[in-house]
């Protein structure tokens, strides 16, 4: 199928692409990036704005900077970015295993994290990753710049607190200590698909013991988050198989999983229960 018609604007600063969205956002006026979510659901007439306005020419979009202790990742920073390590330590570690579950070479080389973290699919690797590390996301319109902390940033399937006229224009994760430990896992029906469950985890290591445990869940749920219960059981203990058990365990017992035609609630709680445990053990 092909999409309805559309009128094309293409600002060449952040301040026209924020004065455009003022102007056309009540007018069905959509943000174009890299299109891999957009586009399939505009051809389906699933969506059917009546402008888009395509960032890919705005200058200044397309950074990633060190800047006081976070990584700042523009709008135009695409998956493909991160094939390697975009920073030493642990963070660009993380960022390049998990953008190697993202779709397939051709979307990773188009789509962008930010347009993922904006579309906020509940299965989205970089969704999880935001909840996960307590990523900040800037966003600006006419009236100046707020930054929203992704506990705050995902409202439900496909959801976000950005308002019509406001333009997500960089994600914020904080450096990781030299010494974490992260593990990363997820179950999809085909590989590479978004994910039905998923699980990232960090942690540091203490004289052998865990501390500073973050554990997300993505894919189970409307929206990611960490598991506070699980972390809780992280810390503190050594790092092996009763008490990873016992946080994959905690993990599945408090996530409300979605019921829907694919899977149902307590396969999807089992399937959370997996791939903590999974990800946990990639940790080592």
């Amino acid at each position: 199928m092909k999409s309805a018609s559309f009128t094309r604007h293409v600002p060449k600063t952040v301040g026209e692409a924020i004065s455009m969205l003022a102007r056309l956002a009540a007018e069905d006026g959509r943000v174009l990036a890299g299109g891999q979510s957009l586009v399939p659901m505009m051809a389906l007439r699933m969506a059917r704005p009546a402008h888009l306005i395509d960032i890919n020419e705005v200058a200044g979009l397309d950074t990633i900077v060190n800047d006081n202790g976070r990584l700042a990742i523009g709008a135009l920073v695409r998956h493909g970015a991160f094939h390697q390590p975009v920073t030493e330590g642990p963070l660009g570690r993380l960022l390049t295993v998990v953008a190697d579950s993202i779709g397939n070479y051709p979307i990773r080389m188009r789509g962008t994290m930010c347009g993922s973290l904006a579309h906020a699919d509940p299965g989205s690797e970089w969704c999880l990753t935001a909840a996960t590390l307590d990523a900040e996301l800037v966003v600006r319109n006419q009236d100046g710049e707020r930054r929203i902390p992704s506990n705050l940033f995902f409202d439900g399937i496909m959801s976000t607190t950005l308002k019509e006229d406001e333009l997500l224009v960089e994600i914020r994760f904080p450096i990781l200590p030299m010494d974490t430990m992260f593990g990363f896992f997820e179950f999809s029906h085909r590989a590479r698909d978004l994910a039905l469950a998923a699980s990232l985890v960090t942690y540091r290591l203490e004289e052998g013991r865990m501390r500073d445990a973050r554990l997300g869940i993505g894919g189970a749920e409307p929206t990611p988050r960490r598991i506070a219960a699980a972390e809780v059981a992280l810390n503190g203990r050594r790092p092996g198989s009763e008490a990873f058990r016992l946080a994959a365990r905690t993990a599945a017992h408090a996530v409300e999983p979605m019921d829907d035609s694919q899977i149902g609630v307590e396969h999807r709680r089992d399937l959370v229960e997996a791939v903590v445990q999974r990800a946990l053990e990639q940790s080592l």
